[in-house]
């Protein structure tokens, strides 16, 4: 019995988690949960799976909370809560639900208490990834991606020498304005916006594949995941989904991994590895696919993939100012406070004004990202006030 703690239980990675739990009883159960504010979930979620801990961030959420729940139950807050989960002898493996730099504490707390870790958020990665790759070398744990691009590149490259690799190629839907003139960018709303073709996710990821940032991120996230350099990924447009991302060796063989669009299958393969268990998931019907479309990218009409190409190749704190600035952007675009084409605007102008650090350690990291969306304010309010 695997006993796991579901850090972000309410959204979209963490409920398509506890349905996996909820299907195998016997080989998993879910020992802890944790949620920003949806409390009211959370009790529905608390009285099926009987976790021993739980965490709200939310302070006067999380003493109701106290009050309300069984005796056994013990309620913690705020990102020491969430640490506190992490490093408890009662948990094997964290996974990493919620999203932004948030994740950061718990991964580290979680890496240096040699956890299992399958883990969703690409921001931590993107804004630390040399040192947690490092901290995870030293300690022993084991970081398990369930993105589904990211699950692909390690399942194509298991078994395989990493020396032996050319390329690896990261597959985008496009998004939602794949093909959009800049006319037409320049009229996108809130509500386009967070219509993506093929994956139900949450608001923030959802916008970050609209401007095709989330993409970047996953170019910095395989960084760090796989221990190669920029030079060696390539995001290539692929609007069925169906191939989730591919491996070129050096003998030329390109290897890909393909299946329906369904979170629940890299989540299922993170918990259950090294198994593969049964799934009553539909499989692909090769047939009716027809043809499989590539392209590449827009830089010009989606310009935060090519800043997060830069910061790539830039890295020390580059990576991590890139991150706080888009979460400030997005951020700001989602209250309506700027609109769409603004958000790779607030993000170049920041990436232009630092002054990186080429081998940071974890408070210079703190440090930048604060400096970064203390600017990012600066500059989106000027783009507001502008509008």
């Amino acid at each position: 019995m695997k006993r796991i703690a579901v850090l972000g239980s309410t959204g979209s990675i963490g409920r398509n988690t506890l349905n996996i739990i909820r299907a195998f009883p016997d080989k998993f159960s879910a020992c802890a949960l944790s949620v920003n504010d949806n409390t009211a979930e959370l009790i529905h979620q608390i009285k099926e799976f009987l976790p021993a801990q739980v965490c709200v961030n939310d302070p006067a959420k999380a003493a109701e909370l106290q009050r309300t729940v069984a005796p056994g139950v013990k309620v913690l807050c705020g990102p020491q809560g969430l640490e506190h989960i992490c490093k408890s002898k009662d948990v094997d493996m964290a996974v990493l639900a919620i999203s932004g730099s948030a994740a950061l504490g718990p991964l580290l707390a979680a890496i240096d208490n040699k956890k299992q870790i399958a883990t969703a958020n690409k921001e931590a990665l993107v804004m630390a990834g040399e040192i947690i790759r490092k901290r995870a070398a030293k300690s022993g744990a084991r970081i398990l991606p369930i993105d589904s691009e990211q699950s692909a590149i390690w399942q194509c490259l298991e078994g395989q020498e990493i020396s032996k690799l050319r390329r690896i190629y990261l597959t985008a839907s496009g998004g939602p304005f794949l093909g959009f003139t800049p006319g037409r960018m320049k009229k996108i709303t809130l509500k386009q916006a967070l219509s993506h073709p093929r994956w139900k996710m949450g608001r923030k990821i959802t916008v970050d594949s609209a401007t095709l940032m989330n993409k970047g991120l996953e170019v910095l996230e395989a960084m760090a995941l796989f221990g190669v350099g920029a030079d060696k990924i390539k995001v290539v447009i692929h609007p069925e989904s169906i191939i989730h991302s591919m491996v070129e060796f050096v003998d030329g063989v390109v290897m890909a991994q393909l299946s329906i669009t369904d979170m629940r299958i890299p989540i299922q393969y993170a918990l259950s590895y090294p198994r593969r268990l049964a799934s009553d998931l539909p499989g692909l019907d090769l047939i009716k696919l027809g043809s499989l479309n590539f392209s590449e990218p827009d830089t010009r009409g989606f310009p935060c993939l090519k800043l997060a190409l830069q910061a790539a190749r830039k890295s020390g704190t580059y990576p991590c100012v890139l991150n706080a600035a888009n979460e400030v952007a997005v951020e700001e675009f989602l209250k309506e406070r700027i609109d769409f084409i603004s958000i790779p605007k607030v993000v170049e102008r920041v990436l232009t004004r630092h002054k990186g650090i080429s081998d940071p350690g974890i408070e210079d990291i703190l440090a930048s990202a604060d400096w970064a969306r203390r600017i990012s304010l600066e500059i989106a309010g000027k783009l507001r006030k502008a509008d």
